[in-house]
């Protein structure tokens, strides 16, 4: 059986706008990777909400460091055989960074632990899928406005940012934003339906690189 680790922020944990509240898990798209690979994967969910790429965020309570953090959870569910990243919207939080640059460095942070992680066992390195997220859109939400003040803009860039760096690192590339839009009741997070459409578009990509 192959392992998928999906390593993302609230459009993995499952975030909902409405509410707030969490979608239910069927909804969440790495269960609905799961339902589609069948059982010739097991697909592991790790999201944080407000993770970053690879930056400090000094007024959340837990670590939202995702370099920090990551070579711990590549060890503790090892062998791996796929990472998806889905990062960078928290990037764009003005107390962050703001800067989509910026977010492909750390991406390219990402891409480097992974490939020189101390995996247990002489475990190989998994291959990596990098999914640039839904751009952030306008809101009427006077607090998450503020909270990505120029992020409609500038998180634009992140897809094309992403797939060149995908290129030069001979990673797979994915543009969430071709199949799921964030929602306008917050203009950062996905409604049911659109986190399902990315959970059932990263399907294919997946089962051709795993070999399904």
């Amino acid at each position: 059986m192959k392992t998928v680790l999906c390593y993302g922020d609230s459009l993995t944990w499952g975030y909902s706008a409405e509410g707030p509240s969490r979608h239910a898990l069927a909804d969440r798209w790495p269960s609905v990777l799961q339902a589609e690979l069948g059982d010739g994967a097991h697909v592991v969910a790790e999201g944080l909400n407000g993770r970053t790429t690879a930056f400090d965020d000094h007024v959340a309570g837990a670590d939202r460091n995702g370099a920090r953090l990551l070579p711990t959870i590549l060890t503790s569910h090892a062998p791996l055989d796929l990472v998806i990243f889905m990062l960078g919207s928290n990037d764009m939080k003005p107390w962050v960074h703001g800067n989509a640059l910026a977010a492909k460095q750390g991406m390219q942070r990402l891409i480097d632990i992974v490939r020189g992680n101390d995996y247990p066992l002489d475990c190989p390195a998994p291959q990596i899928l990098v999914v640039a997220p839904p751009a952030v859109s306008a809101t009427d939400n006077a607090e998450f406005r503020e909270m990505f003040a120029g992020g409609d803009t500038v998180s634009k860039r992140l897809a094309p940012f992403y797939a060149a760096l995908a290129d030069e690192n001979g990673c797979a590339f994915f543009d969430a934003g071709t199949v799921a839009a964030t929602t306008p009741l917050d203009g950062v997070h996905l409604d049911a339906e659109n986190t399902r459409n990315l959970g059932r578009a990263l399907a294919p990509v997946a089962r051709q690189l795993l070999g399904l």
